[in-house]
């Protein structure tokens, strides 16, 4: 695996090592300590960020926010329990299959 295949596995590490360790200068903890009611309210705000850029900038900005939305999803899924060979298993199960068709097995 490539460094660049890695990078989201390493950036959960250490988004869990920040909590674990209760850093206080850091980012991730700071969301940590506010709870999952404000994480949800970051990622809905990137969210609406990864949108407008979307429809009204350029191809660097749309880059830009969805790198923040990913990495509070990141986040999220720490606070959750979830790993993010988890949401790539899911991904690979849902490979092949039409969307309609996937929706239909839920």
């Amino acid at each position: 695996m490539t460094n660049r295949e890695k990078i989201l596995l390493n950036l959960y590490d250490v988004i869990k090592e920040r909590i674990i360790n209760n850093a206080n200068d850091s980012y991730v903890n700071s969301l940590h300590k506010s709870g999952i009611n404000k994480i949800s309210e970051k990622i809905g705000e990137e969210a609406v960020e990864t949108i407008v850029a979307i429809i009204s900038k350029e191809k660097k900005d749309i880059i830009h926010e969805s790198a923040d939305l990913m990495f509070m999803l990141l986040i999220a899924w720490a606070e959750k329990g979830i790993h993010p060979n988890e949401i790539y298993d899911e991904l690979i199960r849902r490979e092949g299959i039409s969307g309609i068709k996937e929706k239909e097995n839920r």
